[in-house]
């Protein structure tokens, strides 16, 4: 019979683990040009070049100046880095003492599309990601792959050297979490750290 006992918990970041509030960047990097802060967001996510960005097959200085030459940015490259990281809420949504109780009986990974300039900023800030070893850190620009796409799933299990059926996906996207069922892991769709206790405890993950 398969071992389908929860070994490894993954974990997205962004509205899982660190709020994210993106106003606090279109503020920044709108600021003195025509477009508004809503529509300058909406033309950084349709740049041709953001899956590359978030893929990794651009480094954080061609991004700089690939949005700076589109759409006029006048911010050098170290303000461009803080209004960029400024989305990170510096205070973590949950206590380090849930992921020390966790780790005590399960591998714990990290699945995040992000780009280079957050993982630096992330990695630095955070202090629950010494929970979270360096080889079980799965991001989509260290991939070249993002979610929902089978492949950086796949990482994110080889990293944590569990199968799917042995490993609990969290994420705060419904689609994501549908893609993780998809391949055979359990997955709770985020919403908030009460919610994410009941569901754990309902499907016989230790919490205490």
């Amino acid at each position: 019979m398969a071992d389908t006992v929860v070994r490894a918990i993954i974990f997205d970041i962004g509205r899982v683990l660190v709020r994210i509030d993106l106003r606090r960047v279109q503020l920044g990097l709108a600021k003195g040009k025509s477009l508004s802060p809503e529509e300058l967001w909406s033309a950084i996510e349709k740049d041709p070049r953001w899956r590359d960005w978030q893929e990794g097959r651009m480094s954080a200085r061609d991004w700089h100046l690939n949005l700076s030459n589109r759409l006029g940015l006048s911010l050098d490259f170290h303000h461009f880095t803080d209004v960029w990281n400024s989305a990170l809420d510096p205070e973590p949504i949950h206590p380090d003492s849930l992921f020390e109780r966790l780790s005590q009986s399960y591998k714990l990974g990290l699945l995040s599309n992000t780009d280079p300039i957050h993982v630096a900023y992330l990695e630095m800030t955070y202090g629950f990601f010494r929970y979270f070893p360096k080889n079980v850190r799965t991001y989509s620009c260290s991939v070249g792959a993002s979610k929902p796409d089978p492949l950086i799933f796949r990482q994110a299990l080889r990293s944590c050297k569990v199968r799917a059926e042995q490993a609990l996906y969290i994420d705060d996207i419904a689609g994501y979490a549908e893609a993780a069922r998809g391949l055979g892991l359990r997955a709770i769709h985020y919403q908030s750290p009460s919610q994410l206790r009941q569901e754990m405890r309902a499907l016989g993950v230790k919490m205490e």
